[in-house]
Order: C-alpha cells, then structure tokens, then sequence
C-alpha cells in the first residue's frame, strides 16, 4: 500500500490551524476577561491569565494549550498505520501544532511560548516522560516561583529524556528544534534572569 502523503500533509496543515487557536483569548473573551496581550507580559499564556487572579481562566488556558497538543499528534500517531501515513508524519504534526501556538494564524501570528502545548505533545509521544518533566516543572516552579525558569529547566530536560527514549530519530531532533524556539521565546525571560528582575508566579485574589 503506497504511502498517502496527501492525508499526510493534511495532518500537518490541521495541526498548525489547531495549534493557532489561542485559549488564553478564547477563554478571556468568553470569561469577560482583558485581553491577554494587554496586561503583564503581554503573553498570552495560562500564567499570564493568572495575573487577572482569575484561577478557572489559567487553568483552563494552560489545559486548552495542553489538549490541542496531545490531540494533533495522538491523532497522526493513531491512524499513521490505518492511513498509511509517512513516516515523518508524527514529528512535522508535533512541530506544526507548536508553530501554530507560537505563530497563530487566527491572532495576527501573536503567540504564546509554547510550554503548555509541549506538554501535551510529550503526553502523546510518551506519558512516563511527560509526566517526570511537569514534576521537574512543579518542582522549580514552586521553589523558585519562577514560570520561566522552571519552564527553560524542564525544556533542557525534556532534550536529554527524548534521546534516552527515542534515541537518534527524526521525532528526537524535532523535539531538539521545539526546544530550542521555546528558549528563542523565553529570550526576555532569560535576560530579566541574569539581571535578577523576572517576575514571579502570583495572582491577584479575587
């Protein structure tokens, strides 16, 4: 049976339009919320949301960005036999969801950084791994209540776990790559770092 690469291509093109529906927009419209962009650091992202003191609002920002992840490349995984997909399929859906997050075509290519929509892409690659970097995560985030940093610690860690697991595969360097746009879109974060001046994780009490 020849590979489709026609429905191969269709997987990735949906993957990046599910990757550009922002949720933090989403729900701060449906929510009655500012919009994201305008406020704190401007991204929008659940810990940004957060910054309203609005808790359901980040909590369902962080899970829309997780699911739209998990569900692009669970599905290319899931019918990648059935359809005959090719080979690459998996890793450009992962990529192109990614994108789509960072650079959506719905919100004028105004992104987020990503971190939500990553985890949901490990979950689909390989839950074990997925679940010991959202501890690493929680771990930095709650000692340090730095989002940024601890979202940096865990992207270098998910690089090491995708080698250990997958090895030296197509899907590996594509992670390599999403790591390193994800860094790329924490650059002001890494700056207020090194000058000691990154704020931290709060929300307003409502």
């Amino acid at each position: 049976m020849p590979i489709n690469l026609a429905i191969s291509f269709a997987f990735v093109v949906a993957a990046y339009l599910i990757g550009s529906i922002s949720f933090a927009v989403v729900v701060s419209k449906a929510m009655n919320l500012p919009d994201p962009q305008s406020y704190g650091s401007g991204n929008p992202g659940a810990t940004n949301v957060l910054r309203t003191g609005n808790k359901t609002a980040a909590a369902l920002t962080l899970l829309g960005d997780a699911l739209k992840g998990f569900f692009a490349v669970w599905a290319a995984l899931h019918f990648q036999a059935s359809l005959n997909l090719a080979d690459w399929t998996v890793p450009a859906v992962a990529f192109a969801v990614f994108l789509g997050h960072i650079l959506p075509v719905f919100h004028r290519f105004k992104g987020g950084k990503g971190v939500a929509t990553v985890a949901g892409i490990l979950l689909a690659l390989h839950w074990p791994l997925a679940l010991g970097l959202i501890v690493v995560w929680l771990i930095f985030a709650v000692g340090f209540k730095i989002s940024s940093l601890a979202a940096l610690i865990a992207a270098l860690c998910m690089l090491a776990g995708m080698f250990y697991f997958f090895g030296n595969t197509l899907v590996s360097w594509t992670m390599v790559v999403i790591a390193l746009l994800l860094i790329w879109r924490h650059k002001s974060n890494i700056e207020r770092l090194l000058k000691g001046k990154e704020g931290k994780i709060e929300g307003k009490t409502r």
